[in-house]
């Protein structure tokens, strides 16, 4: 969701602060703002609507300057997107506060505050929590306790960080639901909501836990847990470097995402996979043991995370022959589901901090499961830290908002986990390297599927005036057109909708004319006749075909039928990630000729931390 920045030091913090909202753009970007103290203990604040350039392009016209600062980029969740409602948020005697998450109990808050007399300047939760910790500090006359006073009273999700114009040598923080992580410096530190946008400053990184309270001055660091006990949280280097965010040659994050996909998922295989073996080790010290145990799997995930795991679903039941259940990670949350004897519970998601999800991983951890495994990007978040087992991706950071390595490193991962329990449940030895083999082979299926990317451009010229697109697939390639119809709608804002091909018509049918473009996968594997026929259904309706097929599937361009020849010998096992990446060029390419935010599409945020 928003993204949260903060530094203390000797120096002019304000071009840290910048750099790192630029950073974090992708995380929010509907507005924009910075507040610092400056020398002679004045709190300057500056808010703009928009993105972080335009907070700049103000900033350039009247430089400020401070050693102690806050700043942050928003995602709105209670009111619109305005200057009064963008952050930091003050309350009376230069207090500031930048906030993510959600505070659920705030209009009571709001209330008592105003019978107090504090007045509200705008819609938000966040300014409910600056007015609550002024309110402390008139008792309490310490800023970190009235810190601590008010988060006590906060239900809800929440990561803060609070300066002050009378106390200017310290920050303080706070962590509910949403993640806080500290940069330690050379006489100087830093805080942030992701690693990302301190890599230019520091590599050495403190992340908060549940319930932490901090406080970071120049030369040193205290927390408080939920108990009220000091605590050392660990010190932990990134491995990250500082351009890992950049975009290089690339126009957008998003093309230059797509195209590191085959080192991305090399990088995911590396070291765990040998000599035709899978090395159970790689999902954690336990691994082994867990696996030999599990009967049933029970898979939660949300948006293209859980497209990963509809996937995976079918090769669990296909291949290891274990019951698997798929669940979005929201509805989950809010029923009481049945654990069969011996269950591992899956966890995917690129940031680690999705609030569902982790909420999800927290209510099943008091549900009687077997084991806990995160497939996740980031191996300092939350979802990592408080999984027994943990299989990272290796995407390395993904700033595009319209997911792409992500994803495919999750298939890659979540192949490794096929491999795992169907090698303690369903597999022999040659079983074993046959699946290795072809999980070995997809970094050159998919940079040799790289090479479509001029027929994609060429035919995303027809979609430019469309409206309304439908996409078809079958078994595992099912979930490969929901993930295709997902990214061309978030990026170029066509209405767009995936259909097993067999449901066609029991419904959808009904929608098809010349106008409505169907997109098809059709790799050659079981299904590809019975997917033949139901195409056929299609060019009986009028409606034109675009269909993604295996050299030797038999499908030919004819009228209202177009082929996209896909690369040749491409398995089953194989054909979910090599399939995805034409249908992200497509989406990509569209998006570029409709003139959309290709990288920050309306509405949406990268990694959403409030529920």
């Amino acid at each position: 969701m928003c993204g949260i920045v903060g530094a203390i030091a000797e120096r002019n913090v304000v071009p840290i602060l910048m750099e790192g909202l630029r950073r974090l753009e992708y995380r929010g970007y509907d507005s924009a703002g910075i507040a610092v103290v400056n020398g002679d203990r004045t709190l300057t604040r500056l808010r703009t609507v928009g993105k972080v350039q335009v907070l700049q392009d103000t900033l350039d016209q009247n430089p400020p300057h401070g050693k102690l600062g806050i700043a942050h980029t928003r995602w709105a969740t209670h009111g619109v997107p305005s200057e009064r409602n963008a952050h930091p948020h003050v309350s009376r005697d230069g207090l500031a506060i930048v906030h993510n998450g959600i505070i659920e109990n705030h209009e009571e808050l709001r209330a008592e505050l105003a019978r107090g007399g504090y007045e509200f300047t705008s819609e938000t939760d966040t300014e409910v929590i600056a007015h609550r910790i002024h309110h402390h500090l008139k008792t309490v006359n310490d800023l970190f306790k009235a810190v601590r006073a008010t988060v006590a009273e906060l239900e809800g999700a929440y990561a803060l960080a609070v300066v002050s114009e009378s106390d200017p040598d310290r920050i303080i923080l706070a962590r509910e639901g949403c993640p806080v992580v500290i940069g330690l410096g050379v006489q100087e530190n830093f805080v942030a909501s992701d690693v990302a946008a301190l890599l230019p400053v520091t590599r050495r990184f403190v992340f908060l836990e549940e319930g932490d309270v901090a406080e970071i001055r120049r030369t040193s660091l205290r927390v408080i847990d939920r108990e009220g006990n000091s605590v050392a949280r660990p010190v932990r280097e990134s491995e990250l470097s500082a351009d890992a965010a950049e975009r290089g040659p690339y126009r957008h994050f998003m093309l230059k995402e797509i195209h590191e996909q085959p080192r991305a998922v090399a990088d995911t295989l590396q070291e765990r996979v040998a000599n035709g073996r899978l090395l159970e080790a790689a999902f954690g010290p336990a691994a082994t043991e867990v696996f030999k145990r599990v009967e049933h799997v029970h898979i939660v995930a949300c948006g293209t995370s859980y497209h990963a795991g509809v996937v995976a679903r079918y090769f669990i039941e296909q291949i290891c022959k274990i019951p698997c259940a798929i669940e979005i990670a929201s509805e989950y949350r809010y029923r009481s589901p049945l654990v069969p004897r011996n269950s591992l519970f899956v966890t995917i998601s690129q940031s680690g901090e999705t609030a569902d999800t982790l909420a999800a991983l927290r209510l099943a951890k008091q549900a009687g499961y077997l084991s806990s495994l995160a497939v996740c990007n980031v191996p300092e978040s939350s979802l990592v830290r408080e999984s027994e087992l943990v299989m990272l991706t290796r995407a390395g950071p993904e700033i595009g908002v319209a997911s792409t390595k992500a994803f495919t490193t999750q298939l890659a991962a979540l192949g490794m986990l096929v491999i795992a329990l169907a090698k303690q449940h369903a597999a022999d030895a040659e079983r074993e390297r046959g699946l290795v083999t072809r999980l070995t082979e997809l970094p050159g299926l998919l940079e040799r599927t790289l090479a479509l990317d001029p027929v994609v451009h060429k035919l995303a010229e027809r979609f430019a005036e469309k409206r309304h697109a439908l996409f078809l697939g079958r078994g595992a390639l099912h979930p490969i057109a929901m993930e295709g119809a997902l990214k061309l709608k978030e990026i170029s804002y066509i209405h767009a909708e995936a259909y097993p091909a067999g449901e066609l018509k029991h419904g959808p049918l009904a929608l098809v004319d010349a106008e409505m473009p169907v997109i098809t996968v059709a790799p050659n594997n079981d299904l590809l006749e019975k997917l033949k026929s139901n195409l056929m259904e299609v060019r009986a309706r009028g409606g034109e075909l675009i269909v993604f097929a295996d050299p030797e599937a038999g499908l030919k361009d004819g009228d209202g039928v177009t082929v996209i020849t896909m690369p040749k010998h491409v398995t089953y096992f194989q054909a979910p990630a090599v399939y995805t990446l034409p249908l992200q060029l497509l989406a990509y390419h569209v998006a570029i000729l409709k003139g959309t935010d290709v990288d920050q599409p309306r509405n949406l945020a990268k990694s959403v931390t409030v529920e």
